[in-house]
């Protein structure tokens, strides 16, 4: 965007946005190479789980990408990567069911997903205007705009702390679904836990970065109007 010293601000959040990337992609690959105890794939486990919770209209699908797995509220589809779709580890588990959560949470009219979706509109297209207008607004010292890209900058960060309890409650329903049916033994709902921790690690990262981004930008509006 614009360099300056301020800019500092937000390097240890992109450090920390490193790390998680790093941790995410480490402990699926770690852990995708136990298989589970039971043996089923990430699509049996999705089925049964949702079957188990009177969700039987919900559709499990294949996609490609690694790590591309999530639940389409529109579609009232969960989406598995091959890995996850064909695969029984631990790790493939984990995921299946995180993503069946999803499809819980919207079933039972879940607040906090139901405003991320309401929200998701405003964020999407603040997400994409709110640098450009800032930086216009920063080149020509017009206030209002640099205002403006401000606000749609918050409006993203507000998606993004909406996202948190969302996907933190996800997880637990997750590990809820595979330890109490069985899915996984109690040697393997850890090392689930810890695939699915780490995954959130990197929505923490997300809005760690936002935060101090929204600093920076509030920062340089501060200089810009002296």
């Amino acid at each position: 965007m614009v360099y300056d010293p301020t800019f500092i601000l937000v390097l240890p959040a992109l450090f920390f946005a490193m790390y998680a990337q790093f941790k995410v992609r480490s402990t699926f690959q770690r852990y995708l190479k136990e298989r589970s105890y039971s043996g089923l794939t990430g699509q049996q486990i999705a089925r049964q789980i949702l079957n188990d919770n009177g969700l039987h209209n919900v559709s499990v699908e294949r996609v490609g990408g690694q790590l591309t797995d999530h639940y389409d509220p529109r579609s009232e589809s969960v989406r598995l990567s091959a890995e996850v779709y064909n695969g029984t580890s631990v790790a493939a588990l984990g995921v299946a069911a995180h993503e069946v959560g999803h499809a819980v949470q919207h079933a039972r009219s879940y607040a906090p997903l139901a405003l991320r979706t309401n929200l998701f509109p405003v964020a999407n297209l603040g997400s994409q205007m709110a640098i450009p207008l800032f930086l216009m607004g920063y080149l020509v010292s017009f206030d209002v705009l640099m205002l403006v890209g401000i606000w749609f900058f918050i409006a993203a960060l507000g998606f993004q702390l909406v996202t948190l309890p969302v996907e933190f409650n996800a997880s637990r329903r997750a590990l809820g679904f595979l330890d109490g049916g069985g899915y996984l033994n109690r040697a393997e709902v850890p090392k689930a836990k810890a695939v699915l921790n780490a995954a959130a690690l990197t929505y923490v990262a997300a809005v760690a970065v936002s935060a101090t981004q929204l600093l920076r930008l509030l920062f340089l509006r501060g200089q810009r109007k002296r």
